[in-house]
């Protein structure tokens, strides 16, 4: 297909549904200030004139936006989605029709589409990669060597693409710079947290419409997503479970005032199941055994494989559809409700992190992406931080966009932390 306008190509549900899209896209601009600034001051310098990027990200309005200030930046950019269920239809038709940016994203695409989608990113010959979840990085080493020379690098913000990418370090086989934007503290501190935290409550609720209060939530992983988890279910009346592998995080918990045991202990207990972890098969065969009879089951992780859903189907005798991304599935002395089809169930049911915190996680990744082009060649291959100072510049941009003020140190207080005479 190929819009009028731009003769771009590309690869939407339904191209008419730009108006509403767009319209969208707008209003979350509004709660992104952050972005707009860096966006305007990339219009005037072109920073990535001359660039071709590609990003693998969840379709979104918040998505747009770093997408449109990409373009300003002078890249020529193309967009794909991450994951099947995370796609908003009428903005990435809007990207296409108003904003002349190529989208290759349909909600519900099947897993052949996804890998053409992947496959069609890395034809366009990128330069930078935008990846969530490490996709379009391990198919380009995997399949595509030949492209490598051509890669300034990659920025991957979520956990679970550190994790592969930290795999293919030690593999030896990541020969280019990779930003970890996942770990820089205005991103995993609130988009992890208080993002994952908000919107995946909001997807519970919206595929369901149960009521939290009194209900006994199993939240697996304490890691910065877990705890925004399982501070928005008690917040919202629920009796909150944690299960944990990692003993420190298990401490912090418990101390936090949740219940910390393993996930057998857990499964009979539970009315509500969400993980967090990254990891694979953390409910399991033997616990949907366990559990009682209604209990719902959702993710919030990168992928659907940390719900062993071929296990559970095993057990089955029949799935039906009980309302939009809630699915029963019968066994036989019991039902087990799987909500979003395992995927993540903030994109598949709702509308994702809210924009006034992906506000300042994009406004890293459009910073890292200048970083990459002004130090290209400078940095070695390996995963890389982003630097301290654009941390910094992100959090004093937002402060004052919310209209908080800080103190600053008096003449007397910088020599005394300066200093090592001064003592009791």
């Amino acid at each position: 297909m190929t819009a009028t306008a731009e003769r771009i190509q590309y690869d939407v549900k339904d191209i008419g549904l730009a108006p509403l899209g767009k319209q969208r896209i707008e209003w979350a601009g509004r709660e992104m200030p952050v972005l707009k600034l860096i966006r305007d001051r990339f219009a005037a310098e072109k920073p990535l004139a001359g660039v071709r990027l590609i990003a693998c990200c969840h379709v979104t309005t918040e998505t747009a936006n770093l997408a449109i200030a990409l373009k300003a930046a002078g890249a020529e950019s193309l967009l794909i989605a991450s994951n099947p269920l995370s796609t908003q239809d009428d903005v990435a038709a809007s990207l296409v029709v108003d904003y002349g940016i190529p989208v290759y994203a349909i909600k519900g695409e099947d897993a052949a589409t996804y890998e053409r989608h992947v496959n069609i990113a890395l034809d366009f010959r990128p330069n930078i990669i935008i990846d969530d979840g490490c996709d379009v990085v391990a198919s380009l080493v995997q399949n595509r060597q030949d492209q490598l020379p051509e890669i300034i690098g990659t920025n991957e913000e979520t956990t679970t693409g550190i994790v592969r990418l930290q795999a293919m370090l030690n593999d030896g086989v990541l020969t280019f710079p990779a930003m970890n934007v996942n770990d820089a503290d205005t991103k995993h501190f609130f988009d992890n947290r208080y993002g994952t935290g908000q919107s995946t409550l909001d997807g519970v609720i919206r595929a369901t419409n149960v009521l939290l209060a009194g209900k006994t939530m199993v939240v697996a992983g304490y890691g910065w997503c877990g705890k925004g988890v399982a501070m928005r279910g008690r917040g919202l009346g629920a009796n909150v479970i944690v299960t944990e592998i990692d003993p420190v995080r298990a401490i912090e918990a418990a101390m936090d005032g949740f219940r910390v045991m393993t996930m057998t202990e857990a499964a009979p207990q539970g009315d509500i199941f969400i993980t967090v972890t990254g990891n694979k098969h953390v409910i399991r065969r033997e616990h949907f055994e366990l559990m009682k009879d209604g209990a719902m089951v959702a993710n919030s992780g990168h992928f659907d494989i940390e719900i062993d859903l071929k296990a559970l189907a095993s057990l089955s005798s029949g799935v039906s559809t009980v309302r939009p991304f809630t699915q029963e599935y019968k066994l036989a002395d019991k039902s087990i409700i799987v909500l979003g089809e395992g995927r993540l169930i903030n994109l598949a049911a709702a509308e994702g992190h809210p924009s006034a915190v992906m506000d300042m996680s994009f406004a890293n990744q459009a910073l890292a992406c200048e970083y990459l082009v002004k130090n290209k060649g400078k940095l070695e291959p390996g995963i890389h931080s982003i630097p301290a100072e654009l941390d910094k510049e992100i959090a004093a941009l937002k402060l004052k966009a919310m209209g908080i003020n800080l103190d600053e140190l008096t003449p007397e207080q910088t020599e005394y932390i300066n200093s090592w005479k001064s003592g009791t």
